[in-house]
């Protein structure tokens, strides 16, 4: 399986880029900064430059373009709201758009579960950046993409497990199981998809 990774030079990225190797895949690491290349080299992925918010959506596609399946998890990482709205939100959008348009069906999306958190005081910016995150579960839950949403809760830098504990808010669409990495074994499925909450 050949997967395009957009945030490949993150924590999610990199080590998703190394597990898709260990499982005899592909990965395709976008990065926007020349810097960023041979670290993302060096996990295993092959880098490709692009840039999330100048590239146009023919451009993007055109870098999706022969792939099986793109992975989002890029973020503004608190540089603001504006690169929060373009990055975490309009960026998921244009993502989508022009995974449709290469013919890239699967889409995985990253996001954030912080809901929990939300009206405890941690200001404005935070509000935002979790609106903007579910506003991009929304669109992408109304495309036609074989879709499938990560919530993860608070990200570590130590080794994993290689478990997860999975709750009953699990967002996705699926068309076949089979066709994702480390699935192989699965038999096809059609699971009911559930959208997240627009709060």
């Amino acid at each position: 399986m050949k997967v395009f990774l957009i945030g490949a030079a993150g924590g999610v990225g990199r080590r998703l880029a190394a597990a898709l190797i260990a499982h005899a895949d592909t990965a395709t690491g976008m990065i926007r900064d020349p810097e960023q290349c041979e670290s993302v080299a060096q996990w295993g992925a092959t880098p490709i430059a692009g840039d999330l918010i100048e590239d146009s959506i023919d451009e993007l596609a055109a870098k999706l373009a022969g792939h099986d399946a793109v992975v989002f998890s890029a973020g503004a990482h608190g540089t603001g709201r504006d690169f929060t709205t373009l990055i975490d939100g309009k960026g998921v959008e244009k993502a989508a758009t022009a995974a449709a348009r290469a013919g890239v069906s699967q889409f995985v999306l990253v996001s954030a579960f912080a809901d929990s958190e939300r009206d405890k005081g941690f200001g404005d910016g935070f509000e935002h950046y979790i609106r903007v995150k579910r506003g991009a579960e929304i669109y992408l839950t109304r495309t036609d993409l074989d879709w499938i949403i990560v919530r993860p809760g608070h990200l570590l830098d130590g080794a994993g497990d290689g478990l997860i504990s999975a709750g009953s808010h699990c967002a996705r669409k699926i068309s076949d199981a089979r066709t994702w990495p480390g699935s192989s074994s699965r038999p096809s499925t059609t699971p009911t998809s559930t959208a997240p909450s627009s709060k």
